[in-house]
Protein backbone atom coordinates (compact mmCIF):
# COMPACT_ATOMS: atom_id res chain seq x y z
CA UNK A 1 0.00 0.00 0.00
CA UNK A 2 3.01 2.27 0.71
CA UNK A 3 4.51 1.60 -2.33
CA UNK A 4 1.05 2.01 -4.21
CA UNK A 5 0.55 5.54 -2.55
CA UNK A 6 3.94 6.75 -3.73
CA UNK A 7 4.49 5.62 -7.35
CA UNK A 8 1.58 7.58 -9.53
CA UNK A 9 1.23 8.18 -13.00
CA UNK A 10 4.18 10.21 -15.02
CA UNK A 11 3.81 12.35 -18.13
CA UNK A 12 6.54 12.08 -20.68
CA UNK A 13 6.59 14.66 -23.13
CA UNK A 14 3.50 14.98 -25.27
CA UNK A 15 3.18 11.34 -26.19
CA UNK A 16 4.36 8.82 -23.55
CA UNK A 17 2.81 8.23 -19.58
CA UNK A 18 4.06 5.94 -17.35
CA UNK A 19 1.86 4.28 -14.70
CA UNK A 20 1.06 1.00 -12.38
CA UNK A 21 -1.32 -1.17 -13.17
CA UNK A 22 -3.35 -0.08 -10.39
CA UNK A 23 -3.84 3.90 -11.16
CA UNK A 24 -6.73 4.63 -13.26
CA UNK A 25 -6.40 6.48 -16.69
CA UNK A 26 -8.60 9.71 -17.03
CA UNK A 27 -9.79 10.95 -20.10
CA UNK A 28 -7.17 13.57 -20.28
CA UNK A 29 -4.15 10.79 -21.01
CA UNK A 30 -6.11 9.44 -23.44
CA UNK A 31 -4.05 10.36 -26.86
CA UNK A 32 -0.87 9.43 -25.06
CA UNK A 33 1.05 5.58 -25.34
CA UNK A 34 0.54 4.44 -22.20
CA UNK A 35 3.50 2.11 -20.45
CA UNK A 36 2.27 -0.31 -17.11
CA UNK A 37 4.91 -0.96 -15.05
CA UNK A 38 5.20 -2.02 -11.55
CA UNK A 39 8.11 -1.48 -9.35
CA UNK A 40 9.98 -4.60 -8.87
CA UNK A 41 13.61 -5.97 -8.46
CA UNK A 42 14.87 -4.41 -11.45
CA UNK A 43 15.98 -0.66 -11.73
CA UNK A 44 14.11 1.58 -13.57
CA UNK A 45 10.13 3.05 -12.88
CA UNK A 46 10.57 6.61 -14.73
CA UNK A 47 10.42 8.54 -11.47
CA UNK A 48 14.12 8.70 -11.41
CA UNK A 49 16.00 11.48 -13.01
CA UNK A 50 18.18 9.55 -14.74
CA UNK A 51 14.93 7.41 -16.28
CA UNK A 52 13.31 10.25 -16.92
CA UNK A 53 15.48 12.29 -19.17
CA UNK A 54 16.06 9.38 -21.33
CA UNK A 55 12.47 8.81 -21.56
CA UNK A 56 12.12 12.55 -22.47
CA UNK A 57 14.97 12.38 -24.89
CA UNK A 58 13.24 9.27 -26.81
CA UNK A 59 9.52 10.73 -27.12
CA UNK A 60 11.38 14.19 -28.46
CA UNK A 61 13.67 12.28 -31.47
CA UNK A 62 12.09 8.83 -31.81
CA UNK A 63 9.92 8.78 -34.92
CA UNK A 64 8.90 5.22 -35.89
CA UNK A 65 11.15 2.43 -37.64
CA UNK A 66 13.78 3.00 -35.89
CA UNK A 67 16.18 0.20 -34.55
CA UNK A 68 17.24 0.62 -30.67
CA UNK A 69 19.76 -0.65 -28.29
CA UNK A 70 18.88 -0.21 -24.73
CA UNK A 71 22.58 -1.36 -22.66
CA UNK A 72 21.69 -2.24 -19.23
CA UNK A 73 18.11 -2.39 -19.58
CA UNK A 74 17.24 -2.97 -15.76
CA UNK A 75 12.93 -3.04 -16.23
CA UNK A 76 13.27 -2.66 -19.74
CA UNK A 77 11.20 0.60 -19.26
CA UNK A 78 13.59 2.56 -22.14
CA UNK A 79 13.23 -0.63 -24.69
CA UNK A 80 9.22 -0.92 -24.07
CA UNK A 81 8.99 3.64 -24.29
CA UNK A 82 11.04 2.82 -27.53
CA UNK A 83 8.61 0.03 -28.86
CA UNK A 84 5.45 2.23 -27.73
CA UNK A 85 6.53 5.24 -29.59
CA UNK A 86 7.03 3.18 -32.95
CA UNK A 87 10.96 1.35 -32.95
CA UNK A 88 10.78 -1.81 -35.17
CA UNK A 89 13.83 -3.48 -33.97
CA UNK A 90 14.57 -3.55 -30.07
CA UNK A 91 17.65 -5.27 -27.93
CA UNK A 92 17.91 -5.20 -24.68
CA UNK A 93 20.56 -5.91 -22.23
CA UNK A 94 22.28 -6.54 -19.12
CA UNK A 95 24.21 -8.42 -16.98
CA UNK A 96 21.59 -9.55 -14.44
CA UNK A 97 19.54 -12.07 -15.32
CA UNK A 98 16.71 -10.91 -12.82
CA UNK A 99 16.31 -7.81 -15.18
CA UNK A 100 16.13 -9.60 -18.45
CA UNK A 101 12.97 -11.52 -16.64
CA UNK A 102 11.43 -8.50 -15.52
CA UNK A 103 12.08 -7.03 -18.84
CA UNK A 104 10.44 -9.98 -20.40
CA UNK A 105 7.62 -9.54 -18.60
CA UNK A 106 6.84 -5.91 -19.27
CA UNK A 107 7.30 -6.72 -22.55
CA UNK A 108 4.73 -9.04 -22.87
CA UNK A 109 2.14 -6.59 -20.30
CA UNK A 110 2.79 -3.67 -22.72
CA UNK A 111 2.22 -5.63 -25.72
CA UNK A 112 5.64 -4.75 -27.00
CA UNK A 113 8.40 -7.12 -28.63
CA UNK A 114 11.95 -7.29 -28.34
CA UNK A 115 15.00 -9.26 -27.68
CA UNK A 116 17.09 -9.89 -24.25
CA UNK A 117 20.39 -10.91 -24.01
CA UNK A 118 22.72 -11.25 -20.63
CA UNK A 119 25.41 -9.04 -21.94
CA UNK A 120 26.61 -8.40 -25.29
CA UNK A 121 25.16 -10.25 -28.07
CA UNK A 122 28.48 -10.83 -30.27
CA UNK A 123 25.77 -10.91 -33.36
CA UNK A 124 24.46 -8.17 -32.62
CA UNK A 125 24.18 -5.41 -35.45
CA UNK A 126 24.49 -1.46 -34.71
CA UNK A 127 21.53 0.66 -33.88
CA UNK A 128 20.17 4.14 -34.88
CA UNK A 129 19.54 4.58 -31.13
CA UNK A 130 21.89 3.13 -28.27
CA UNK A 131 20.98 4.07 -24.88
CA UNK A 132 22.54 2.90 -21.93
CA UNK A 133 21.16 4.42 -18.43
CA UNK A 134 23.99 2.67 -16.02
CA UNK A 135 26.57 4.86 -13.76
CA UNK A 136 29.53 7.21 -14.58
CA UNK A 137 32.39 4.29 -14.11
CA UNK A 138 30.65 1.57 -16.10
CA UNK A 139 30.22 4.20 -18.91
CA UNK A 140 33.81 4.84 -19.30
CA UNK A 141 35.00 1.52 -19.44
CA UNK A 142 31.99 0.46 -22.05
CA UNK A 143 32.83 3.39 -24.35
CA UNK A 144 34.71 1.33 -27.14
CA UNK A 145 31.58 -1.29 -26.93
CA UNK A 146 28.72 1.11 -26.92
CA UNK A 147 30.70 3.32 -29.60
CA UNK A 148 30.69 0.18 -31.79
CA UNK A 149 27.10 -0.52 -31.37
CA UNK A 150 26.10 3.21 -32.92
CA UNK A 151 25.17 2.62 -37.33
CA UNK A 152 26.61 6.02 -38.96
CA UNK A 153 24.68 8.54 -38.17
CA UNK A 154 23.00 6.50 -35.29
CA UNK A 155 22.50 8.41 -31.78
CA UNK A 156 24.73 7.46 -28.37
CA UNK A 157 22.25 8.26 -25.06
CA UNK A 158 24.29 7.86 -21.91
CA UNK A 159 22.67 8.52 -18.18
CA UNK A 160 23.17 7.72 -14.45
CA UNK A 161 25.53 10.40 -14.41
CA UNK A 162 26.10 13.16 -12.49
CA UNK A 163 26.11 16.41 -13.73
CA UNK A 164 29.72 17.41 -12.75
CA UNK A 165 30.67 13.77 -13.94
CA UNK A 166 29.33 14.77 -17.69
CA UNK A 167 33.33 15.99 -19.14
CA UNK A 168 34.77 12.84 -17.24
CA UNK A 169 32.65 10.56 -18.97
CA UNK A 170 32.07 12.22 -22.21
CA UNK A 171 35.94 12.67 -22.51
CA UNK A 172 36.44 8.90 -22.76
CA UNK A 173 34.74 9.10 -26.44
CA UNK A 174 36.92 9.02 -28.81
CA UNK A 175 34.64 8.32 -31.82
CA UNK A 176 31.52 10.30 -30.86
CA UNK A 177 31.21 13.80 -29.55
CA UNK A 178 28.99 14.13 -27.01
CA UNK A 179 27.61 17.11 -25.24
CA UNK A 180 24.62 17.63 -22.26
CA UNK A 181 21.51 17.77 -23.59
CA UNK A 182 19.37 18.02 -20.43
CA UNK A 183 20.13 18.32 -16.32
CA UNK A 184 17.34 17.38 -13.88
CA UNK A 185 17.81 16.98 -9.96
CA UNK A 186 21.79 17.57 -10.67
CA UNK A 187 22.16 14.32 -13.16
CA UNK A 188 22.42 14.81 -16.78
CA UNK A 189 22.09 13.16 -20.21
CA UNK A 190 24.59 12.96 -22.73
CA UNK A 191 24.09 12.71 -26.62
CA UNK A 192 26.12 12.23 -29.52
CA UNK A 193 25.69 11.36 -32.94
CA UNK A 194 27.92 8.83 -35.10
CA UNK A 195 29.90 10.24 -37.90
CA UNK A 196 28.46 9.17 -41.22
CA UNK A 197 29.97 6.74 -43.62
CA UNK A 198 31.81 8.90 -45.45
CA UNK A 199 33.46 10.74 -42.36
CA UNK A 200 37.15 10.15 -42.44
CA UNK A 201 38.09 11.86 -39.72
CA UNK A 202 40.87 10.35 -37.07
CA UNK A 203 40.69 10.41 -33.69
CA UNK A 204 42.87 8.91 -31.13
CA UNK A 205 41.96 6.82 -28.67
CA UNK A 206 40.84 8.11 -25.08
CA UNK A 207 43.29 5.69 -22.88
CA UNK A 208 43.38 8.11 -20.03
CA UNK A 209 40.10 6.35 -19.56
CA UNK A 210 41.15 2.83 -19.42
CA UNK A 211 43.67 0.87 -16.84
CA UNK A 212 46.65 0.37 -18.29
Amino acid sequence: RLTQSQFQAIEIGERLLITPSWEPIHSIHAQRKRLVLDPGLAFGTGSHPTTALCLQWLEAHLRGGERVIDYGCGSGILAIAAGLLGATSIDAIDIDPQALIATDDNAQRNQVSLQTHLTRHRGLAPADMVLANILAAPLKLLAPTLEALVKPGGYLVLAGLLTRQVEEVAGCYANIRLSAWRDLDGWSVLVGQGKSADHHESIAPASRCFPQ
